[in-house]
């Protein structure tokens, strides 16, 4: 059999590379038609990854996408790669990258699959994996499949090929397990716009606020292929924010285009981001006494998160940007709750991955415990001003925080901003950019020293390529 080194135990194996050339902070992502975003790759990644993951005869993989049109071509793609390495695939068609996560476990499948690039417009897509249990693939798996990506595919006999077919009720299993995360007895009296970015989540989320009860007015539901996130969803709350206020609703709820994030809007029309959901969702625990743990952040969390817990006396982490850097510190600080300023949040207590639907009930279940709307729950934490600028760069970003001319800046910055700030360098694990982010007591002044930062560092990446 042409796997059969797969099934050797890992300790057995030998060649595997040892860093990574293709995942990225949340799998493999890139412009559609180029490397590595080409059909010929997909279908030598999902060979690759049928070897690596699943071991035993008759294996099965989940495949799910988000509302891209190159989607199609990446599902079909990875389908014959997994098909020449004799795993079976089943498809869920569009569905939120949690419901792949949830539905993998479920169905006791050897991995999951997801086909997106989450946040990004149509023209970029992307593919991340579950193991068994509903979890990313640590480094040492997504090594392992590289390694196999240098090796010439070669099939299993026709006898041994894996099969496709389509799993009919894949919604409706994840729209149950939604509604059961919810403690609340309903959400009757609230009324709700939900902006589904033209996304993952446009059938399965409205729904799920509708079947508990809420009054529910959907956007950014009519997806046609290319206007995933256009100006909707997360990224863009403008529209979210006008339909709020038009429809005078209780809150506004922003999912991306894979539905793993949430951010929200209050009534009133201000918008909620993640880390003022975290801090909803710990004090909310907290009263509760169910907090078990220090609640983790990332290095890009607002300072004023780390303060605001610090009065109530909840434990306060940072780990690295990236949702997967934020699961392992909670099980290994045995913490149930983290999260990203960008809204990716974790709720190990009611699912075993960042969820932006069970996100966005959790902030409902703590405004109807307390009887509070949700202006007043984020009234206890006092952002200070940040400023993030993104500086696109040519080739590998990382190296630039090693010139000399960028450290001699960064050494200045941090030095006029001792007790009143601090600043944040680094590349971006998704795109050719490196993130300059600054924080101060004063809009002016993090505004003038992140400035000061994406100058020094445009000018670096400049003669770099020269």
């Amino acid at each position: 059999m042409p796997c059969d080194w797969r099934r050797k135990p890992l300790r057995e194996r030998h060649n595997v590379a040892m860093s990574r050339h293709y995942f990225g902070t949340d799998g493999i992502r890139g412009r559609v038609g180029q490397a590595p975003m080409t059909p010929e790759f997909a279908l030598k990644l999902g060979w690759a990854a049928g070897c690596v993951l699943a071991r035993t005869p008759g294996a099965r993989v989940l495949v799910g996408k988000d509302t891209r049109r190159s989607g199609y071509l990446f599902e079909s793609a990875l389908e014959a790669g997994f098909a020449a390495a004799g795993v079976e695939t089943y498809l869920l068609g569009p569905l939120p990258t949690p419901a792949v996560a949830y539905l993998t476990r479920a169905y006791r499948a050897q991995a999951g699959v997801v086909i997106s690039a989450s946040h990004n417009l149509h023209f970029d897509n992307g593919v991340k994996f579950f193991s068994g249990e509903g979890d990313k693939l640590s480094d040492a798996v997504e090594e392992e499949i590289e390694s196999w990506l240098e090796r010439d595919l070669v099939c299993v006999p026709p006898e041994a090929m894996g099969r496709a077919r389509r799993i009919d009720d894949a919604q409706g299993r994840y729209i149950e397990f939604c509604k059961g995360a919810f403690a609340g007895e309903s959400l009757r009296g609230l009324k709700l716009v939900v902006d589904c970015a033209n996304g993952a989540a446009y059938k399965v989320a409205p729904k799920v606020f509708d079947e508990l009860g809420a009054q529910v007015i959907a956007i950014g539901v009519s997806p046609n292929g290319l206007n995933i996130n256009e100006d909707c969803g997360s990224t863009h709350l403008e529209a979210l924010t006008a339909a709020v206020i038009a429809n005078r609703a209780d809150i506004g709820i922003a999912l991306d285009g894979d539905g793993d994030r949430c951010l929200l809007v209050r009534a009133d029309g201000v918008p909620v981001d993640g880390d003022e959901i975290l801090y909803v969702l710990a004090r909310q625990r907290q009263r509760a006494d169910m907090l078990r743990g220090p609640v983790v952040g990332t290095v890009m969390s607002n300072f004023g998160l780390e303060q605001a817990f610090a009065a109530h006396g909840i434990a306060f982490e940072r780990a690295a940007v990236g949702d997967r850097h934020v699961l392992e510190r909670l099980r290994l600080s045995g913490g149930l709750l983290g999260g990203e300023t960008s809204g990716h949040t974790i709720c190990l207590d009611r699912a075993r991955t960042g969820d932006g639907i069970i996100t966005a009930l959790q902030v409902l279940e703590a405004m109807l415990s307390c009887g509070k709307t949700l202006e007043q729950l984020v009234g206890g934490m006092r952002k200070l001003p940040q400023v993030l600028l993104n500086v696109p760069v040519t080739g590998k970003a990382k190296p630039l925080l090693d010139h000399p001319a960028v450290r001699a800046a960064m050494k200045a910055v941090e030095a006029s901003l001792i007790g009143r700030g601090r600043l944040l360098l680094r590349a971006s694990g998704t795109e050719p950019v490196l993130r300059v982010m600054v924080e101060a007591t004063e809009h002016a002044v993090a505004m003038a020293a992140a400035e000061t930062l994406a100058a020094t560092v445009r000018d670096a990446a400049a003669a770099a390529v020269t």
